[in-house]
């Protein structure tokens, strides 16, 4: 009897704590731009979001099909990174609630971005949120830059002797992504695919 119960009280505090180690949260399928295209002309319910700012959608240019959601606006602020100056970027507060106003929970949202960063970033707030179905393009529209390893010995490697010897690519983009696959990219805008705050007319002070 005695041994039954010491066996029922070991059951009762291994499942409460089994029960009290948190779920892991659910992340993004990564995928390639090749594959990503190809759910667009195959799945139905696929749509693809550009994370990128409205500078980059304009004038680095976009895949036709994708809506622009911007992750992050440009501000007017500079400052360094790493030895090097950029603008710096604020968050869109409103990402995920213009995101859901548009499309469904269960439509399959492919993020893409310039390198798989940003993307990966917004594809998990949409996850949190509760879409079910989110992919990753994760070498982005322009990919990373020339050389890129995911094995991070290798990376290190290859740049620092790509670095050395002067390689003319060497920190260049455009050698993954979207635009090396030679899928359909323009820089022209159609308003229904664009940020759908900016198409409110905005009265004249």
């Amino acid at each position: 009897m005695r041994r039954l119960l010491f066996v029922l009280i070991l059951f009762f505090f291994s499942v409460t704590a089994f029960l009290q180690i948190p779920a892991k949260a659910q992340e993004p399928k990564d995928i390639l731009s090749i594959e990503a295209y190809d759910m667009l002309n195959t799945v139905p319910t696929t749509y693809l979001i550009d994370v990128r700012t409205r500078a980059e959608y304009q004038f680095i240019g976009h895949p036709p099909m994708a809506h622009l959601f911007p992750l992050y606006f440009m501000s007017d602020q500079l400052v360094q990174q790493d030895e090097q100056w950029e603008y710096q970027l604020t968050n869109n507060k409103a990402f995920v609630e213009e995101i859901s106003k548009k499309f469904q929970k269960t439509n399959n949202l492919l993020i893409i971005c310039r390198d798989g960063t940003r993307s990966i970033l917004a594809a998990r707030q949409l996850i949190k949120a509760g879409f079910k179905n989110v992919y990753n393009v994760k070498d982005g529209f322009e990919g990373p830059p020339f050389p890129t390893y995911e094995d991070q010995n290798r990376h290190k490697f290859y740049r620092q002797l790509a670095q050395r010897n002067k390689i003319p690519t060497y920190n260049q983009r455009r050698f993954y992504g979207w635009q090396w696959w030679s899928l359909p990219w323009t820089y022209d805008i159609d308003p229904k695919y664009i940020y759908p705050p900016d198409t409110v007319v905005k009265e004249k002070k």
